[in-house]
């Protein structure tokens, strides 16, 4: 889908929004004093959104990045491989069919393959559209 079908939170490149237009002056002037307000009520109870942000991210402790081996990695002892059949995860022997019910294999449609039991049954398979 094409970005500008998408919310502006899913951006990448910020949400602001561009310059307010209002439908007339007397909208302009309330919301001129609306702004004024809050900025006195911030001032008011010692609230500098800006500098409350910068203090704290000015405080913040640098990251740091440690390459190293995690503590329990090198206390772990070496666990052979068991290739010589002991064990569970030995290969089981393959699966044969032994009977004689089946007559064979047909294949209806690319890698579909169908067991056929009767001769009619392979006929039907041959004789079907592609």
């Amino acid at each position: 889908m094409s970005m500008h079908l998408h919310h502006p939170s899913l951006s990448y490149n910020g949400k602001k929004k561009g310059k307010v237009k209002f439908r007339n002056a007397e909208e302009a002037r309330k919301a001129r004093e609306l702004e004024a307000s809050w900025k006195e009520l911030q001032k008011k109870w010692d609230v500098e959104a800006d500098d409350k942000k910068r203090k704290r991210a000015m405080s913040a402790e640098p990251l740091s990045y440690k390459l190293e081996t995690p503590v329990g990695r090198t206390t772990t002892a070496h666990i052979p491989s068991r290739g010589d059949g002991v064990g569970s995860a030995t290969m089981s022997a393959p699966k044969v069919y032994t009977g004689d019910k089946m007559l064979g294999i047909g294949q209806l449609h690319k890698s579909n393959a169908v067991p056929v039991f009767r001769s009619e049954d392979a006929h039907d398979i041959a004789k079907m559209r592609r």
